[in-house]
């Protein structure tokens, strides 16, 4: 008896290993992945602008790092006495504009050199829903909680949406032309826009992502973790308390997806090992002094031996 519908999923023709590098970029469900990433050891670095929900907010960082864009005291502003960027999460804000104006230019600067040299680059788009800053006229990042009467809301056409993701894999392509681009939709449901609208928004993501794919087929691959649970994964005890965000096991689940169809099978051996390090390290002993402890140290210390000598960049501090 079949109990779910399956998902059929293609798999990755440039499988990721230990020495790839890679870059994602996205909303939080990027996130998401990015750690579980950094959970196995691989080379990967994370929304350097922190996370952006939007077609357009990528878009501008792409172009800002394509362009070599300087930041100045007119991209910044003063707000509750933070210093916030529109282009930016607030997880950049400063107490000083000379130090949020550095932060941006130093993230831009490390953000360009890790598409130089990466081999992957993992797109996730959240919502087309945007706001836009009507004395600037400008599609922001982020509001960062200024007073929502100094914005218009918009929704993005299929057009508009397509029309950025186009604008995305050309800078990427121009700084890096090799590179393999991965590219998802985040299952995470934008409710506070509305139930029909966080539809609507999924919707002109998915027309303008599958529209975008069709001109654009070399090195792009498509990653389902949406379809997966809207369809796989049906049922709440899949979400979190707010009912909206995936949880650790469905998260766990789409990760799984993932290595299935996207790592290449000479890492997996490497990814257990680094998994049984990690939950060598995050041990407890109920007595750090007995015999058994000591060969389990030792044992754990010939794991990391191995791993270090090969794969000199892991870091398991």
């Amino acid at each position: 008896m079949q109990l779910q519908t399956i998902v059929p999923i293609k798999s990755l023709e440039n499988k990721i290993n230990y020495h790839s590098r890679i870059v994602s970029v996205g909303s939080c469900f990027a996130v998401n992945m990015a750690e579980r990433f950094r959970q196995f050891q691989f080379q990967n670095s994370v929304n350097p602008f922190g996370i952006l929900f939007h077609p357009v907010a990528i878009a501008n960082l792409i172009d800002f790092a394509l362009n070599d864009k300087t930041f100045t005291d007119e991209d910044v502003f003063l707000h509750n006495e933070i210093w916030s960027s529109f282009d930016a999460h607030s997880d950049l804000n400063e107490l000083e504009q000379e130090d949020i104006i550095e932060t941006l230019n130093g993230k831009i600067l490390q953000f360009k050199q890790a598409v130089q040299t990466a081999t992957h680059f993992v797109l996730t788009f959240g919502t087309a829903w945007v706001y836009r800053h009507i004395e600037k006229n400008q599609l922001v990042a982020n509001c960062h909680k200024i007073p929502q009467k100094q914005f218009n809301k918009e929704l993005l056409s299929v057009v508009e949406c397509q029309e950025a993701m186009d604008a995305i894999e050309k800078g990427i392509r121009r700084l890096n032309p090799t590179i393999q681009i991965i590219y998802t939709l985040s299952p995470v449901r934008h409710i506070k826009d509305g139930f029909v609208e966080n539809q609507r928004s999924k919707a002109h993501l998915i027309a303008a992502l599958h529209g975008h794919l069709e001109n654009n087929q070399n090195n792009n691959y498509y990653f389902p973790s949406y379809e997966l649970v809207m369809d796989e994964l049906r049922d709440y005890r899949f979400y979190g308390k707010d009912l909206l965000h995936p949880n650790e096991l469905a998260i766990d689940y789409i990760w799984n997806k993932f290595v299935e169809h996207a790592v290449d099978a000479n890492a997996i051996d490497t990814m257990k090992l680094v998994d049984e390090v990690q939950k060598g390290l995050a041990h407890r002993s109920f007595n750090p002094y007995s015999e058994a402890h000591q060969q389990f140290l030792d044992k754990l210390a010939q794991k990391l031996d191995v791993l270090l000598e090969q794969y000199p960049f892991m870091n398991f501090r």
